[in-house]
């Protein structure tokens, strides 16, 4: 077994509108896969499994992405877990090492998407966050797009309990555009003025949600390459690699449900217990990250998982806000350096190793015109509803040496 995992290697494709690009997924895994391994420094025969992640797809379809990359044999296994795919594949390939199964792991994640907001592929069947959208009707009444609706009434229902305005969420959304005009890899590169995020068409009235507080859909790739120790060791590969002190994921509580709330059914408690492990195991806290990846489906979803992460107390997350904390230049952490899922774009089965790769490059310090200065310590978080919250935090392999 292998007491510490690395990231040796991580790759991305640009994210895109839907159709805009003539291209397929397994075009989409080989560029971001072949750049994992290059950014390694490995050939692709040194990698012993893989975990490849996608929402809307084929079975096998991660066998036919990976197959772009070589055919050697190796177990390959799907995953799917909502908006959290991309994250759960990094988690299943790391515990491949971490628990003794390979030295060297590729995690790759893709996503090729329809236009539109998104929607229930089966309808036949009970869909599986039909008891979240039932606990969710009986405290706001249902709108559409459905996504929109869950995270907006959780934004809604901040302002109603804690006092959050619509400008907060707003200079989420403006302060996530700004970042990105610096990531070659978004969707999205262009800075709004607050009033345009104000302006933009309303997704969701109570809120009220715009358009340029929401992810877009999106197609892309990423990878990442993972390692044991004496894969590192042996591969002289330190000066690159990227630890995951420490990660967890947490499937929905009693509180998805029973708490009569509708922040509690976008899944805060998730996030709160999956961040309390991470940081209880890594022996570290909010106030020692420096740069964090979070999931950003809406403006709304990142105010109220600063509170879920511990960077804020509960109900107090709009307050970062007022002291710009999150962005460049506040007190930190710096979140969402690379515009996150409101402008760099949501892939589903891409975001988190998409989120992987931002803090892989940040942690080297390799961020170029995005890189956040002096960061150390580096916090992810992905989340699917129905449900999964991933949360990881990294520290580059010198600053985590014995």
């Amino acid at each position: 077994m292998s007491s510490r995992t690395y990231v040796i290697g991580v790759g991305m494709t640009k994210f895109e509108k839907p159709e805009s690009r003539n291209w397929d997924y397994p075009d989409m895994a080989r560029e971001a896969g072949t750049a994992a391994l290059e950014d390694a420094g490995i050939p692709y025969e040194s990698v012993e499994a893989a975990a490849v992640g996608y929402c809307y797809g084929e079975s096998t379809s991660g066998q036919r992405a990976v197959y772009e990359l070589g055919l050697t044999g190796i177990p390959v296994t799907n995953v799917n877990n909502n908006c959290s795919t991309g994250s759960t594949a990094l988690y299943t390939a790391r515990n491949l090492i971490k628990g003794g199964l390979a030295d060297c792991a590729l995690a790759l994640g893709f996503e090729k998407m329809n236009k539109g907001s998104l929607g229930a592929t089966f309808v036949d069947r009970e869909q599986p966050t039909g008891r979240h959208f039932a606990a969710l009707a009986e405290l706001y009444e249902f709108s559409f797009p459905p996504a929109a609706y869950m995270f907006g009434a959780a934004g809604a229902e901040h302002m109603e309990r804690y006092g959050s305005k619509p400008e907060h969420y707003a200079w989420i959304g403006w302060k996530n555009h700004k970042h990105s005009v610096n990531n070659p890899y978004a969707q999205f590169q262009k800075e709004f003025t607050l009033e345009e995020i104000r302006d933009a068409p309303v997704v969701y009235e109570p809120l009220p949600l715009t358009k340029l507080q929401c992810s877009p859909t999106s197609d892309g790739s990423g990878a990442a390459v993972l390692a044991s120790e004496r894969f590192v060791e042996e591969h002289d590969l330190a000066d690159r690699a990227v630890e995951i002190v420490a990660q967890h994921m947490v499937t929905d509580t009693p509180a998805s449900f029973e708490s009569h709330s509708a922040i509690g059914v976008v899944g805060a408690e998730m996030t709160r217990k999956a961040a309390d492990q991470v940081y209880a195991e890594a022996g570290l806290g909010p106030d020692d990250v420096d740069v964090c990846e979070l999931h950003d489906c809406f403006s709304a979803n990142e105010l109220i998982t600063y509170e879920g992460l511990g960077f804020a107390a509960e109900g107090e997350g709009h307050k970062l806000v007022e002291e710009e904390a999150t962005t460049y230049g506040g007190k930190g952490p710096v979140v969402n350096p690379s515009g996150g899922l409101i402008s760099k774009g949501h892939p589903l089965g891409a975001t988190g190793l998409a989120q992987c790769s931002e803090l892989t490059w940040q942690l080297r310090g390799t961020a170029d015109k995005r890189q956040v200065t002096g960061a150390e310590v580096a916090l992810q978080h992905n989340i699917g509803i129905g449900g999964a919250a991933v949360v990881g935090l990294y520290r580059h392999a010198s600053a985590t040496a014995s």
